[in-house]
């Protein structure tokens, strides 16, 4: 009974077990949930997107916000998801990609644009005329100077006509457009992982008054048959299964309370707040219907929205511009070279020259460096196609996936909550016939166990439900923009 009493704990604190040793995990003596409820739960990392894992997974890491203060935080799921998204570390680590790809951008455009170089020297020296190849008459003294030369110069160049820097900038810039995408849907992942943290944690608390209230009804129940024995109605028997009763509810107890003090430190490990900090959990888990909606509309709106999918077109762009980028420079090429400036033995008696000039730079032969790296281009042009086709396969089957796991969760959530009704209805029962005499307190004891099993699967019910509903914001990916929306009005 302690056991299979105790199953959906474990089940609804899984995920604990990926966000650090020890986090988590069931006492050894108990054995594993069952499998649906373990799949149910191990969804909570969206489909399609890293786990939250051991180490090192940046979703389940941040950068602490400061330090703990006085008094108690009170957390809203909002303040979560906001807090997630400023300081969890896969969305700090996004922003930097997206600056680190922004100066690739940068980098890349820069053969585009002119060059301006701008130099003052001044110099004095002895030039050998001989060593230039002027002819001199027999016994002159080939040596001129000392002398000093001042020259300030401004120099420019330019490409005028230039494939291959056009296809690297034009790679550059979607490669840059594909980081951007990448960093929003990294959002959405901190958006699924927090959010599914927090109510992870909702739900603990909710486990703990049960397991509370299951265990002052132990306490009645004891000292009602030690009540029983002393006025001779019951035998010893009895009051041992009661105590034994009362003893299972105080371990269970213990086991939620730590169970639950590690998902609030996984939590707060994960938006960011210190660990030292006290918190409580504002909002409750949320039960609302998802108004129904067809597959069709639900695959449109998550092309047209997941940003995994921008990113690959992006990406598939780049490619396709590298691809020209490398033909470009098997190309002739024009660019433009010029300089102006003063040029004299002082500053002061300098005059002004200048130079110009267009340059035609034509490739007669690179030893097969372009055609090797056009053929390399070429093949990751054609697995980039590969990919993207694959991930409009893949984000067909998470929305489908999403879809059916959620009409399912809503199913047991319904099933489960008649349960807890018939499992408080028989316990009732069941003290009623022990109080009359009318049968032993073995009927209680079961009747006990029941209502245990029956709330603990509420309430991962009620917790897959809203994993469920995330997760399909998440297959769409809106989940950074409609997370509250799908949970059901949240703010």
């Amino acid at each position: 009974m302690h056991t299979r009493a105790r199953s959906t704990l474990v089940a609804i604190t899984c995920l604990a077990c990926s966000a650090g040793p020890g986090i988590g995990t069931a006492p050894a003596q108990e054995a594993p949930f069952p499998r649906e409820t373990r799949r149910d739960l191990q969804a909570a990392s969206s489909p399609g997107t890293a786990t939250i894992r051991t180490g090192a997974n940046p979703f389940a890491g941040s950068v602490r916000a400061g330090q703990p203060t006085s008094g108690t935080l009170r957390l809203t799921l909002a303040d979560a998801l906001s807090r997630g998204l400023a300081h969890n570390l896969a969305a700090i680590l996004g922003r930097h990609a997206v600056d680190a790809a922004n100066g690739t951008r940068t980098a890349a455009m820069s053969g585009l644009l002119p060059t301006v170089m701008g130099r003052i020297s001044e110099t004095r020296q002895k030039v050998n005329l001989e060593a230039y190849g002027f002819p001199l008459p027999a016994g002159a003294n080939p040596i001129v100077g000392p002398f000093d030369v001042f020259d300030a110069r401004l120099s420019v160049s330019q490409a005028l006509v230039d494939l291959g820097a056009i296809g690297t900038a034009r790679a550059g810039a979607r490669m840059a457009a594909a980081a951007e995408a990448s960093n929003a849907d990294a959002r959405d992942t901190v958006v699924l992982t927090c959010a599914g943290l927090y109510l992870r944690a909702v739900i603990g608390a909710g486990l703990i008054d049960a397991v509370r209230a299951q265990l002052r009804t132990a306490e009645t129940l004891h000292a009602r048959a030690l009540t029983m024995k002393a006025a001779g109605v019951v035998p010893g028997i009895d009051v041992l299964r009661a105590e034994y009763q009362l003893q299972v509810q105080k371990q269970r107890l213990i086991v939620a309370e730590n169970e639950v003090a590690k998902q609030r430190l996984a939590l707060a490990r994960a938006i960011g707040l210190p660990m030292a900090q006290e918190f409580e959990l504002a909002d409750a888990a949320p039960y609302a219907t998802l108004a129904e909606r067809s597959i069709d509309d639900l695959l449109a709106e998550a092309y047209a929205k997941r940003s995994d999918l921008k990113a690959a077109a992006a990406r598939l762009e780049a490619a396709e511009a590298n691809r020209q980028a490398i033909l470009g420079e098997a190309l002739p090429s024009l660019r433009f070279a010029g300089e102006f400036g003063d040029i004299g033995r002082t500053a002061g008696t300098s005059k002004a020259t200048y130079a110009a000039a267009v340059q035609l730079r034509v490739p007669l032969f690179q030893g097969g460096r372009v055609r090797g790296r056009f053929q390399q281009a070429a093949a990751g042009l054609a697995a980039e196609r590969a990919e993207i086709e694959d991930l409009r396969g893949r984000i067909e089957y998470e929305v489908r996936a999403a879809q059916l796991d959620l009409a399912a969760a809503e199913d047991r959530v319904g099933v489960a909550g008649r349960g807890v009704d018939l499992a408080d209805q028989q316990l009732v029962q069941a003290q009623d016939r022990f109080a009359a005499g009318v049968t032993n307190n073995l009927e209680v004891v079961q009747a006990q166990e029941a209502v245990a099993a029956a709330n603990d699967s509420y309430l991962a019910a009620r917790y897959a439900h809203n994993l469920a509903k995330l997760s399909l914001a998440r297959a769409v990916g809106v989940a950074e923009e409609s997370a509250g929306e799908y949970l059901g009005g949240l703010k």
